[in-house]
């Protein structure tokens, strides 16, 4: 799990920032999606939204360390 961590680092420090930007949209959206899709019907596995929520806050830390 350590080698699975140190590899997602380094494939967030060659990723350029446009395809930050784009990837912090895309997971944001489905975010989005996947919080209104659980109000309605509750999810199977809701612990995937806690996971998503800090995808994205990584990625928007890879992008201000980056300005």
């Amino acid at each position: 799990m350590a080698k699975k961590k140190a590899n997602q680092k380094e494939d967030l420090k060659d990723m350029q920032i446009d395809s930050l930007k784009g990837r912090i949209a895309e997971d944001q959206l489905r975010l989005k999606k996947m919080q209104f899709a659980h109000a309605m019907t509750p999810l199977e596995n809701p612990m995937m939204i806690r996971g998503l929520r800090r995808s994205v806050a990584k990625l928007h830390t890879e992008l201000s360390s980056r300005k």
